[in-house]
């Protein structure tokens, strides 16, 4: 079983994204946990143990920024390991990023 945690950077801020809420779905869209970002950006923990499939994250973007041209940004990924999985998110308003951090 592997786990999951998160990070959202604000990159126009340069600052941590506090306060944006994330849900750790199914790709058929069943919710398997949520959370909202802490002071740091941080979501330490989504979904607990999670097996081996594909999974999604799903960032409320919009309420962060005055103006988004993403309101939300969607992170489709596979679990294929035992090890932890770490999606960090570099968003500005117009533009985001995400890779598999460590």
């Amino acid at each position: 079983m592997s786990t999951l945690s998160t990070h959202v950077l604000d990159t126009a801020a340069g600052l941590p994204a506090e306060g944006i809420e994330v849900r750790l779905e199914t790709p058929t869209g069943d919710l398997l946990d949520e959370g909202v970002t802490d002071a740091d950006g941080r979501i330490g923990s989504l979904g607990g143990e999670l097996a081996a499939g594909d999974y999604v994250l799903r960032f409320a973007t919009e309420a962060h920024f005055e103006h988004s041209f993403f309101p939300e940004v969607v992170v489709v990924f596979t679990v294929a390991d035992d090890r932890h999985h770490h999606v960090p998110v570099l968003l500005s308003p117009y533009g985001y990023s995400t890779y598999r951090g460590s």
